[in-house]
C-alpha cells in the first residue's frame, strides 16, 4: 500500500549504510595522505627536488616622484625628461626684443613697431650680449629687451649684418641669470630632436615648440635688398619645430640644451606647415664675434663690380666676351675699383672669372660665398679668367671690404 515495494525499500536502506562507511574510509584516507605529505616534503626539499619558495622582491621605485596633497589627497607627478631638462638649461637666456620707433617725427614718445626674440650668449662684467636677427631691430629708434622675469631693460645696438640677418645688442648684466651655451651645428643629423624657444606674436615669451632637424644643410636663396634678385644662398638648418612671427632671433637648441641655431625664417604660406629655418651657430659665431668687436663684419673683397654670365644676353658671350663655346658659366667683371686689389693685380672690365683656387665659380653668389666662407682679409687667391677668349691665371691679394 506504500510507494515502495519490498525490493526497492531494502536497496535504499543498504545504500544509506554504505554511504556512512565510505565517509569514514574517506576521512581516514585524508589523514593518512596528510601524514605522508608531512614527512615526504622536507625530505624532497633537502634533496633539492622542490624549489625554494621565497617572498616576492619589492617593486623598484618609479623615476617619477609621486606627491600627495595633504588636503585634497590628490596625487601629482613630477615629470622630468630630456626635453624639459634641455629647456631648463637655456630658457632664461632667451629674451624678447622690442623695436621702438617714433610715432610721429615731432613726438617725444615711441611706439612698438615690432617684436622678436633674442638669445643672451655672453656676460662680461656689467654687460651682457644678445644676438638676434637684423630684421628684428631694423629701423629702430630705440630697442628694449624683455627678460624672463618680465623686466624690460634698454638695449644698445652694437652692430648688424643684413647679409646674414644677424645683429648684436648689449644690455646691463645686473638681472641676467643665464647665458646660452654654443653647441656644434656641424654635427647635426636629420631626425635628431630640436627645440625652438622664442617670443611668437611678440607677447608669448618663453614659448617652447618641439620638432626634429629636417635637414641640417639646406641652402636657401636670400634677397637682402628686396630688389627681386637673389643676392645670397644662405646655409640654414631646416626644422619642423613651429617658428612663427616673433620667434625670429630666438634659440634653436639640441637635446643637450645647447644653442645650435638662431631662428630666422619661415615660409609664410597657408599651404605650408612645419618648415622653419635657423642660422647654424657655427656660421653665426664668427659673424657675432665681428659684430661685437668691430660693430660690423669684416669681409674680404677683390674690388670689382660683377654680374653673373647668365644675366648677360647670350649674343655677347661670343661677340663681346669672345668666350669659347664650352664656357657657359662664370662672373663678368663690369667695373674695377681704383686702387683696389683687382686694379693692382691687373684685372680689367669684361674679364670673366670661372674659378678661384681651382674651385668653379658659376655666378656672383658662388663668388661671394667663396670669399666670405673660405677666405680672410690678406689671403692671396689664384683666379682663373678668360680675357678676349684666352684663359689665364691671376693672383689677387684680398683686401678689406669697404662699407658704404
Amino acid at each position: 500500500m506504500g510507494f515502495y515495494d519490498g525490493e526497492d525499500y531494502n536497496r535504499t536502506t543498504k545504500q544509506k549504510g554504505n554511504r556512512g562507511g565510505a565517509l569514514v574510509a574517506g576521512f581516514l584516507g585524508a589523514i593518512l595522505g596528510a601524514l605522508i605529505i608531512l614527512f615526504t616534503i622536507p625530505a624532497l626539499s633537502g634533496l633539492g627536488v622542490l624549489p625554494e619558495v621565497t617572498s616576492p622582491a619589492p617593486e623598484e621605485e618609479s623615476s617619477d616622484e609621486l606627491v600627495q596633497d595633504p588636503v585634497t589627497k590628490s596625487i601629482s607627478v613630477d615629470v622630468t625628461n630630456d626635453i624639459t631638462s634641455a629647456v631648463e638649461k637655456v630658457n632664461e637666456a632667451v629674451v624678447g626684443v622690442i623695436n621702438l620707433q617714433k610715432t610721429d617725427f615731432w613726438a617725444e614718445d615711441y611706439g612698438e613697431a615690432g617684436a622678436g626674440s633674442g638669445v643672451i650668449y655672453k656676460k662680461q662684467g656689467d654687460t651682457a650680449f644678445v644676438v638676434t636677427n637684423n630684421h628684428v631691430v631694423q629701423g629702430a629708434s630705440q630697442i628694449e629687451v624683455s627678460l624672463s622675469a618680465e623686466q624690460r631693460v634698454s638695449a644698445e645696438l652694437v652692430g648688424t649684418d643684413p647679409l646674414m640677418d644677424l645683429a648684436v645688442l648689449k644690455i646691463p648684466a645686473e638681472n641676467v641669470t643665464m647665458v646660452a651655451e654654443f653647441g656644434d651645428s656641424d654635427k647635426l643629423k636629420p631626425g635628431e630632436p630640436a627645440v625652438a624657444i622664442g617670443n611668437p606674436l611678440g607677447f608669448l615669451e618663453g614659448t617652447v615648440t618641439q620638432g626634429i632637424v629636417s635637414n641640417p644643410e639646406r641652402s636657401f636663396p636670400v634677397d637682402t635688398d628686396q630688389n627681386g634678385t637673389i643676392d645670397w644662398n644662405a646655409d640654414v638648418i631646416q626644422t619642423d619645430a613651429s617658428i612663427n612671427p616673433g620667434n625670429s632671433g630666438g634659440a634653436l637648441i639640441n637635446i643637450s640644451g645647447q644653442l645650435i641655431g638662431i631662428n630666422s625664417m619661415k615660409i609664410a604660406k597657408s599651404s605650408v606647415e612645419g618648415i622653419g629655418f635657423a642660422i647654424p651657430i657655427n656660421i653665426a659665431e664668427p659673424i657675432i664675434k665681428d659684430l661685437e668687436t668691430y660693430g660690423e663684419v669684416r669681409r674680404p673683397q677683390i674690388g670689382v663690380g660683377t654680374k653673373s654670365l647668365s644675366e648677360i644676353p647670350t649674343y655677347h658671350w661670343s661677340e663681346s666676351l669672345k668666350l669659347p663655346m664650352d664656357i657657359d658659366f662664370g662672373v663678368v667683371i663690369m667695373s674695377v675699383f681704383p686702387t683696389s686689389s683687382a686694379y693692382q693685380a691687373g684685372l680689367k672690365e669684361l674679364d670673366v672669372i670661372t674659378a678661384m683656387d681651382g674651385e668653379t665659380i658659376k655666378n656672383s653668389i658662388d663668388l661671394r660665398k667663396f670669399l666670405y666662407s673660405k677666405k680672410e682679409i690678406g689671403d692671396t687667391v689664384t683666379m682663373t679668367i678668360y680675357r678676349e677668349g684666352k684663359k689665364q691665371n691671376v693672383k689677387v691679394t684680398l683686401s678689406e671690404q669697404q662699407t658704404s
